[in-house]
């Protein structure tokens, strides 16, 4: 199998950015780099394990999770089922935080997945500290790891809890220990779920149904955990690109600001929460 039969098999597949796929996967399992690429376009790679790559990308298996591993923001994390795959457009949510923390802050991330939110936060602000809160056992395990890989893990604490419920964690002093909350929950409706990309009917569901309106872990945190923050606290959610104007009005209804922060595509992408004094 040649770069150009790769690149054939992808794109006939519908995957657009086939060239540059099938160097990722030719850099995976048979170390070509890109700067020796052009001497081997030629060459016949036999690897089965290569083979066994370009066809499940082609049944449009997220080349992620081939790769196991992936970057995001400024940091490299490992991927695999029992995470969402992280994306370009949650780094908004990265840069909110990071640019609105107080210094040597303390911050839940709530649905924390690969932990790729809270380390990549971690990463780029030495003086911040976070409680990591995840329902799945193997995903929590992987966020560690990632905390582990990119030397944050004695600044990151996982918790394993359903934020769908009231959190069994104890301040330690009258004052709510959080200076800010972060979320990317799922927020997909039920009924779109299956409409979307082929690659993302491989992710988790759970990590991706948000229920009958997508907004159900919305009103969780906002009910059970509001309440932990600060008092000049706040709060930031990833959101669906339609979802803004559900998120105001839930957000007053709990006495919050909403500002709408919108992604480098366009669109609204994370909802910023602040206590409505």
């Amino acid at each position: 199998m040649r770069f150009e039969d790769i690149c054939k098999k992808l794109a006939d597949a519908g995957i657009e950015n086939c060239e540059t796929e099938a160097l990722l996967l030719l850099e995976k399992f048979c170390a070509v780099t890109p700067a020796s690429l052009p001497l081997r376009k030629k060459e016949d790679f036999t690897l089965p394990e290569l083979i066994n790559a370009v066809e499940r990308r082609a049944e449009r298996y997220p080349l992620q999770y081939i790769l196991g591993e992936w970057y995001f923001y400024s940091e490299k994390y490992i991927v695999n089922e029992s995470c969402l795959v992280p994306r370009p457009d949650t780094e908004i949510l990265v840069e909110t935080a990071v640019n609105n923390l107080p210094q040597n802050a303390v911050f839940a991330d709530l649905c924390t997945g690969s932990g790729c939110i809270a380390i990549s936060v971690l990463a780029n602000r030495a003086d911040c500290r976070t409680l990591a809160v995840e329902l799945y056992e193997d995903t929590l395990a992987l966020a560690e790891k990632n905390a582990e890989l990119n030397g944050v893990s004695e600044r990151f604490f996982p918790l394993r809890a359903d934020v769908l419920y009231p959190l069994q964690i104890s301040a330690g002093s009258a004052e709510p220990p959080f200076d800010a909350i972060l979320s990317n929950p799922p927020y997909i409706r039920s009924d779109v779920i299956n409409s979307l990309q082929k690659e993302t009917l491989f992710e988790p569901r759970m990590a991706l149904d948000g229920g009958e309106d997508g907004l159900i872990f919305y009103r969780a945190i906002l009910t059970h955990h509001a309440q932990l923050l600060k008092e000049n606290g706040f709060i930031a959610f990833e959101i669906g690109y339609d979802q803004a104007a559900l998120l105001k009005e839930l957000a007053l209804s709990h006495s919050f600001t909403c500002e709408i922060i919108k992604d480098l595509g366009g669109n609204d992408r994370v909802a910023l929460l602040r206590k409505n004094i």
